[in-house]
């Protein structure tokens, strides 16, 4: 986990928070931190990213990097999509409106 993360906020500016925790929360936190050479701090930071990510708060910039990772990836068997894009989205756009 520790490898695949840059640091967290750096760069940003950070709040100061207080958060209370189980006592087993604690410990697990504790033994995580431990195992990645992280901070609790930075695993929670870790966490609530995540959690932001799966509720739709996701930046800008992560958006435009998924758009640009499904370029390719699908196929819908026309030859002349990128000469008439508006007219098959207006098309399918209007199936879904209409069902």
């Amino acid at each position: 986990m520790a490898d695949s993360k840059s640091r967290i906020g750096s760069g940003k500016r950070q709040v100061r928070t207080q958060v209370r925790l189980t006592e087993e929360q604690s410990l697990a936190l504790r033994e995580l931190a431990a195992q990645e050479h992280v901070s609790i701090a930075e695993l929670i930071q870790w966490a609530v990213d995540y959690w932001l990510q799966m509720h739709g708060k996701i930046s800008t910039e992560e958006r435009r990097k998924r758009a640009l990772a499904t370029v390719g990836q699908f196929h819908s068997g026309k030859s002349d999509v990128s000469e008439r894009h508006d007219e098959y989205l207006a098309e399918a756009y209007g199936e879904w409106t209409s069902s």
